[in-house]
């Protein structure tokens, strides 16, 4: 018998079909879209990669070489950009990627909390492990032409050849309201963003400490190379006063 078309009860069932049809379709639009979705975020991801050392022009595969660390310093097994997608999950758990660039440069992702939700970044520095090449920063939903500022090149820019080391204290950059005033290692902080300002400084403090074995372990590996020559020197002085 056909269903009465005006009835409360046609009316239930063909909205509870069509909303299961509905769902059923999007679900499998979403999986179907799924790892194209990964793709590009990935594809993001290596380019922030590579506009944080100033080679937006690499290929990613070729130039890039990617580790994690644990919070020894010590290389472990990992899939580098997979911890990308959770950097909160895999900094809490001891697991720290890093890149490392075909010229000796690296790239430390930091993570963080600005005014309204997650910040996060990748700092290039110099192969001395101290000397800052370029940063990219972004946010979830920090406020509008504010704390948003965070991610235009303009503000990026002032990081470049800052300094994270006093001595061999790690000491990061820090956005000072008012001004930076140490021009070795603090930049202008966002106007009227104050509080993503401080998240950001917290970030890349906190960030690098995870790095510190790491990078403290690069920097005694590369002193060798320094002295060397110093060495040398003396050595041919002291046979020529034989």
């Amino acid at each position: 018998m056909a269903m009465n078309k005006n009835s409360n009860l046609y009316i239930v069932v063909y909205a509870t079909v069509m909303v299961v049809v509905v769902a059923t379709l999007l679900a499998l639009a979403a999986m179907s879209l799924q790892s194209r979705q990964q793709a590009n975020m990935l594809g993001e991801k290596k380019s922030a990669i590579l506009s944080s050392l100033d080679a937006a022009t690499e290929n990613y595969d070729e130039f890039i070489t990617a580790l994690v660390v644990n919070a020894q310093g010590e290389v472990i097994e990992g899939d580098a950009l997979e911890l990308l997608f959770d950097m909160k999950g895999a900094f809490e758990a001891g697991t720290y990627p890093i890149f490392k660039a075909q010229n000796g440069r690296v790239v430390v992702p930091v993570y963080g909390s600005g005014l309204w939700g997650p910040i996060w970044g990748y700092l290039a520095l110099e192969p001395d492990m101290n000397t800052v090449v370029g940063i990219v920063l972004d946010h979830s939903g920090e406020t509008p032409g504010l704390g948003a500022e965070i991610a235009t090149p303009k503000h990026q820019a002032q990081y470049v050849g800052k300094t994270i080391f006093e001595g061999e204290e790690l000491v990061a950059i820090t956005l000072r309201k008012g001004g930076a005033q140490n021009p070795a290692h603090e930049v202008d902080a966002i106007s009227g963003g104050t509080k993503t300002s401080d998240g950001v400084s917290l970030m890349l403090l906190n960030s690098l400490n995870n790095y510190l074995p790491y990078l403290k372990a690069q920097i005694a590996a590369a002193a060798p190379a320094v002295e060397e020559p110093v060495a040398a020197e003396e050595e041919a002085a002291n046979v020529n006063i034989e």
